[in-house]
């Protein structure tokens, strides 16, 4: 994995960078506590290793070509205005300097992870390779020279861990729509997987990202309001017999949102076989877009 962490100098006499003048969180940090958390969540499947490390002094180009200076973007941040429209960072130049079709065709890297400010214009996650699908964002165009399919990953040092997550859950819950997108419906263990209590009364299994089984709205993970559960099945997949209990928020954390997502991601099938041509280990999928079927 190659790691690419913009962290400009914007006080140069006493070369302080961004995140420590705005007393945001150690990128290094972060990417650790990630590395942690992803190995917990696949109970071992995943063990990240960062190939390449690249501290950028610099804010990366817009899409349209506009950089900010040191001073604007404080100015900006300070004001909570003024923040350059259209955000969105030109991804291409990225992947040009930094040889990433190259390097992921030649299997040095499988992923990208970029890590910076607000408004840096990151999607949370984004696809390329060839026949790149949906990931939380369109696929990156111009591409297919990879060879394969790779995610780069847009993390942001003003937030934490459980932010990570969440960009993670959402990545996952693109190639797993992916995967199962031409099984018949009684046979589709992802849509199983995410019932919730709003969508499937009585039924509820493990939700998604933002809906934990018994929430009523979006990021709502702190409700005590118990609701009938099976979302401890997963944990025994593909074994999915036994009665649902009743849960509630002290089931996955009591609201914080690194562990309600180390809770949902813990419960994704991690096992060995298949059924109806999907693997048991769906973290493989999740690693590897380039095993989901065309």
């Amino acid at each position: 994995m190659l790691l690419i962490i913009h962290d400009p100098l914007v006080d140069a006499q006493r070369h302080q960078c961004l995140h420590r003048a705005l007393g945001w969180n150690d990128p290094d940090e972060l990417a650790r506590q990630y590395c942690a958390d992803v190995v917990l969540a696949s109970h071992g499947r995943v063990h990240y290793r960062i190939v390449e490390r690249v501290l950028v002094d610099a804010f990366p180009a817009k899409l349209d070509g506009f950089t900010y200076t040191a001073e604007h973007y404080l100015d900006c941040w300070r004001s909570g205005r003024g923040f350059h429209q259209p955000d969105a960072v030109d991804y291409m130049r990225l992947i040009q300097r930094f040889n990433i079709l190259q390097r992921v065709h030649a299997d040095e890297i499988d992923e990208v992870w970029l890590i910076a400010f607000p408004y840096a214009g990151y999607y949370e996650s984004i696809m390329g390779g060839p026949d790149a699908f949906w990931c939380n964002a369109p696929p990156l165009a111009n591409t297919g020279a990879a060879g394969r399919r790779f995610v780069i990953m847009g993390f942001n040092y003003e937030r934490g861990p459980g932010e990570m997550l969440e960009n993670l859950g959402h990545r996952t819950e693109s190639i797993m729509a992916q995967v199962f997108a031409q099984v018949p419906a009684a046979h589709n263990l992802w849509e199983r997987f995410t019932r919730h209590e709003r969508t499937h009364p009585g039924r509820a299994e493990c939700g998604n990202v933002h809906f934990a089984p018994n929430s009523e709205r979006d990021y709502e993970w702190g409700s005590i309001m118990p609701v009938q559960c099976s979302a401890d099945r997963w944990l025994n997949f593909p074994e999915l017999g036994g009665e649902p209990r009743p849960m509630n928020c002290t089931d996955w954390g009591g609201g914080d949102i690194r562990a309600h997502h180390l809770w949902w991601l813990q419960r994704l099938p991690h096992t060995t076989g298949s059924s109806t041509q999907v693997s048991h280990n769906w973290w493989e999928y999740i690693m590897r877009p380039d095993r989901v079927a065309g």
